[in-house]
């Protein structure tokens, strides 16, 4: 039983320190008010991102990906 206590922290371990974090930058391409997360996410998507999300008082379009 320690053995497999031993190797299930392990397994704990290695997955906490690759999860994936995420990046964000501001979108070159959407113009105008981010009213809408799915707008954005398409927009960012033609950039290259895996999605995009409005933030800001200003209401400006964020892309986001996993970072490297």
């Amino acid at each position: 039983m320690g053995r497999f206590a031993a190797v299930l922290l392990v397994l704990m371990l290695v997955t906490i320190t690759t999860e994936a974090r995420t990046c964000e930058s501001q979108s070159h391409s959407f113009k105008g008010a981010c009213l809408s997360d799915t707008n954005c996410a398409s927009v960012c998507k033609t950039e290259g991102f895996t999605g995009g999300n409005c933030r800001g008082l200003r209401r400006r379009c964020f892309c986001t990906k996993h970072c490297t």
